[in-house]
């Protein structure tokens, strides 16, 4: 007769659960190694990422140097556009009406709102327009989300058109972009338009930072969303600036690592899908 052999209640309920434990075990460990594999760089995110240093490098340049910083003009009046939707959607969104949104020609933009939460109306047009360019830097890494991207900027467009349908410098902005977005998905199956995506986005993100930064921290602008919502509320408008900057920054960082673990198709294998999404082609 086999000796019995007592085994103790907690050591029966480890050698029940082993079982169950070596099962986790394993999936955590495909889950690590396929988080690994999603965040591997492949040629065509490696290009991506080029092309996106390759438009900071020249937004800083435009930016800056005299006479030729008007070729940005266009492209300043189309975040100005998503800044001051930010504004207008958050008033919406709280309760609020919005009156009217106006442009200015020396890159400028009011948005006239009634009711609504001026703690998250405030900063919205900030952070509003660097969120709006993480997505759309995040789309610009494939072919087939530009193409979503832009259906989705076309109708934030235009319901700026409808706020600022009696502003003439309002309408023209958003006409050009629309057609600038139209016209780029008839150019190779719209690979055209991931660059101009990618472009905007990685504009949107960063004038959001260099914006708060030239008004609140060099120049020190007394009117401003920041000053307004430092006294509303308490702090200062530098500081006020400085964490809107970082949050924006954040917001491009976190659409960029989106974008290399979403997109993982080849340059080749994104012409393929797009040839079979929405086809268009001149």
């Amino acid at each position: 007769m086999a000796p019995t052999i007592l085994v103790p209640t907690q050591a029966r309920s480890w050698l029940s659960a082993a079982p169950h434990v070596a099962r986790l075990s394993a999936t955590t460990s495909s889950a690590v190694l396929l988080s690994r594999r999603d965040l591997s760089v492949n040629d065509a995110q490696k290009v991506t990422l080029g092309i996106i240093a390759a438009y900071i490098v020249a937004i800083a340049l435009l930016w800056n140097l005299p006479y030729v910083r008007w070729v940005l003009w266009p492209f300043k009046m189309l975040v100005i556009a998503f800044h001051e939707f930010g504004h207008a959607i958050t008033c919406v969104l709280t309760g609020g009406h919005v009156k009217s949104i106006s442009l200015d020609p020396r890159e400028g933009g009011v948005t006239h709102m009634q009711g609504g939460r001026n703690a998250v109306t405030l900063p919205a047009g900030y952070l509003g327009s660097s969120l709006i360019g993480a997505l759309l830097t995040f789309a610009g890494f494939n072919i087939n989300a530009s193409k979503i991207a832009s259906i989705a900027v076309g109708a934030c467009f235009l319901l700026t058109l409808w706020w600022g349908r009696r502003d003439w410098l309002t309408i023209g902005t958003v006409l050009a972009a629309v057609g600038l977005l139209v016209a780029c998905w008839f150019i190779a199956h719209a690979e055209a338009l991931r660059f101009v995506v990618l472009f905007i986005g990685v504009m949107s993100s960063l004038y959001s930072v260099w914006d708060i930064c030239d008004d609140l921290i060099l120049r020190k602008v007394n009117s401003s969303d920041a000053s307004v919502f430092a006294q509303r509320y308490g702090g200062s408008s530098q500081c006020w600036g400085v964490i809107w900057s970082i949050i924006s920054l954040g917001f491009m960082a976190c659409g960029m690592v989106a974008g290399i673990a979403a997109f993982p198709q080849s340059a080749a294998q994104q012409r393929e899908d797009s040839q079979h999404f929405i086809p268009t082609k001149f």
